[in-house]
């Protein structure tokens, strides 16, 4: 007696169909599963002979062996309880359908076989469409994020007899769900207009914003760097179908979707404590999951005190920052996160904090260069635009002000993005920041005095090839939000005026 069954594992943030086939022949009674398992994998056979046995069904005494197929893939989670448990009493006849072939079924059974919700469910429905497989039984919990996948029918179940009523009977419409979709308020506690006093932060974060430029803020504590940071996520853009669908499949597997609030539609903002590890800001593991870069993706990650994180975590972001995606290598096999975020970084300019200021600073120069030194340049030449916060006077804090608020800013970040959207439809990249060195010449092209301009300017610098690149990209970005075609030479002036910054403290010690 053979039996087939479809189900899916998680790889990396995308899924692999994976085939369960059962065979129970004549020999030694015993329960057998293969197919490169995990040991939470191995376990199922243990919690589907108890929920078998407690739901009724007895299994056989003869020779049952369970192969999980390919055997190439390296086979994680509790996510198979449900479809073992479905192969085995198909082929001891309990189910009858023929129409096995056209299911995918993903879910943990409980002891009592009761079937247990699972991560990753998103991914897996989306594999199994992918495969042209038209109906997904999923725990009932699970039910709302499968049916996010259009033109898949998707049934909710609570235990095991549900399934098999279901499956036997042949009754395939999707379920309705109990529980309403919860309508998420966006956060507006921090707000632009709240901030006081700091023109040239609130610039530097529209402009980083408007062509998702990495930001970097310098400068002493209390000058406002962590206030602003909060106040990004009030002018982010929305997000198109598309991203919000990418968005969600990596909180899936991640475990931190709830699916009660649908499809992600706000742009995620993450701010990670400096004693993270290099695992958890990149991903990794036995089994790789998305690290906190990956969970920014599309968005804002936010590293707070810059200097305190460990200096080889932070040099990790390197790559990531250029490629806009992680590679992760383990025996298991090769994956790949994307990690597409803008990086916002606060960090205050010697252990003190009150550097340059020599009537409050106490800092000998020896330690304000070890304190700088934790901040690589190759790391510094990956950031567009280094800004100082400085020192906020009284005035500024006490006097009641009519500051521009944040939807005001974010209507004019979303008609840049348009005008670059635009301009990019057919290249594969959507943002200023993202022009390849071998675009750059058509879309930022200078005039001929402006050239040489930033020929100068390159030597006054000591500016290097990514870095000069990065300042055209800014000035492009520039550019756009004066409504200008062309790069000016105000527009370089204030781009430049955005690496000025790294060489004052950095190139002094």
């Amino acid at each position: 007696m053979y039996s087939i069954v479809n189900t899916a594992t998680i790889f990396g943030i995308d899924s692999k169909l994976i085939s369960v086939e059962a065979d129970i022949s004549e020999g030694m009674p015993m329960f057998e599963m293969v197919g490169y398992l995990s040991s939470e994998v191995k376990e199922a056979k243990e919690r589907v002979r108890a929920a078998l046995k407690n739901e009724g069904y007895a299994l056989p005494i003869k020779r049952i062996t369970v192969n999980l197929s390919p055997a190439s893939i390296r086979k994680t989670g509790a996510g198979f309880d449900l479809p073992v448990a479905v192969a085995i009493l198909s082929a001891i006849g309990i189910i009858t359908a023929d129409s096995l072939s056209n299911i995918c079924l993903i879910g943990e059974i409980g002891l009592d076989g009761k079937i247990q919700p699972v991560n990753g469910v998103l991914s897996m429905v989306m594999e199994a469409k992918k495969n042209n497989i038209g109906i997904v039984i999923v725990p009932w919990e699970n039910l709302m994020e499968a049916k996010l996948v259009p033109e898949i029918i998707a049934i909710g179940v609570k235990r095991l007899k549900d399934v098999i009523e279901i499956i036997n009977e042949g009754s395939f419409k999707s379920s309705e769900d109990e529980c309403p979709l919860i309508l998420k308020e966006d956060d507006n506690s921090f707000d632009f207009s709240m901030i006081n006093g700091q023109k040239s932060l609130r610039r530097a974060c529209e402009v980083a914003i408007s062509g998702m430029h990495n930001l970097l803020m310098v400068g002493p504590p209390g000058a406002g760097k962590s206030m602003l940071a909060k106040c990004i996520p009030s002018i982010l853009p929305p997000m198109d179908s598309d991203e919000q669908m990418e968005l969600s499949k990596i909180y899936s597997v991640s475990g931190l979707f709830d699916e009660r609030l649908g499809l992600i539609k706000s742009r995620p903002f993450r701010s990670p404590h400096h004693t993270i590890s290099a695992q958890g800001l990149v991903g990794g593991g036995i089994v790789p999951r998305p690290g906190e870069i990956s969970l920014a993706h599309g968005g804002v990650l936010f590293l707070d005190e810059l200097t305190e994180f460990n200096k080889s975590t932070l040099e990790i972001l390197r790559q990531p920052l250029e490629d806009k995606h992680v590679n992760i290598a383990r025996a298991t096999g090769s994956f790949s996160f994307p990690a597409d975020f803008v990086l916002v970084a606060a960090m205050n300019p010697c252990s003190c904090g009150y550097y340059p200021d020599i009537n409050r600073c106490h800092c000998t120069r020896a330690s304000i260069q070890r304190y700088l030194s934790k901040i690589s340049q190759p790391l510094l030449d990956r950031i567009d635009i280094c800004v100082e916060a400085p020192t906020l006077q009284f005035k500024h804090i006490a006097e009641k002000h009519n500051n521009e608020s944040s939807e005001t800013i974010r209507n004019r970040v979303c008609h840049v993005h348009k005008i670059q959207k635009e301009r990019f439809r057919d290249y594969g990249f959507s943002y200023n920041s993202q022009i390849p060195s071998n675009y750059m010449e058509k879309f930022c092209p200078l005039e001929d005095e402006d050239s040489y301009y930033m020929e100068e300017m390159y030597e006054k610098y000591s500016l290097t090839a990514r870095t000069y690149h990065k300042v055209l990209k800014v000035a492009r970005t520039i550019a756009d939000m004066d409504g200008s075609e062309n790069i000016k030479r105000i527009h370089l002036q204030e781009a430049l005026l955005y690496r000025g910054l790294d060489k004052k403290y950095w190139e002094d010690m």
